[in-house]
This record gives C-alpha cells, sequence and structure tokens, in this order.
C-alpha cells in the first residue's frame, strides 16, 4: 500500500484551495423570461425550472410616471 513520502504544509493546502473561491459563478438565462440565473435551479424571477412553472410567484406591476 502506497504512503505519501512527506506530509503537506497548511499553506499548501490552502493555496490549492483558493483556486475555488478565485471562479466566477457561471450563469444561464431563463428560457422563459431571459434573466441570468443559476443552471440547475428554479427562476426566482419567473418561478420556471426546465419549462415548467413550478413555484406560483405573484408578479409586481411597476407604474410608470
Amino acid at each position: 500500500m502506497g504512503l505519501p513520502s512527506k506530509k503537506r504544509p497548511k499553506s499548501e493546502k490552502r493555496k490549492r484551495a483558493t483556486v475555488n473561491l478565485l471562479q466566477k459563478a457561471k450563469l444561464t438565462t431563463c428560457p422563459k423570461c431571459k434573466k441570468a440565473i443559476l443552471p440547475y435551479h428554479v427562476c426566482p424571477y419567473c418561478g420556471t425550472y426546465a419549462g415548467r412553472q413550478v413555484l406560483k410567484l405573484e408578479i409586481k406591476k411597476e407604474t410608470k410616471k
């Protein structure tokens, strides 16, 4: 059974883990309302997921002045 040749220092582990923090979140567009959302998540604006209505959201109408 193989063993590690030497223990890695804490700083080396932390340097390797910082790559995940530097990446930006990848966004997709909702096919219904065309707003940016996270992939594989319900759209918080229109409440759809995979082309189906999942959440019932009340749409607030903006009044024009």
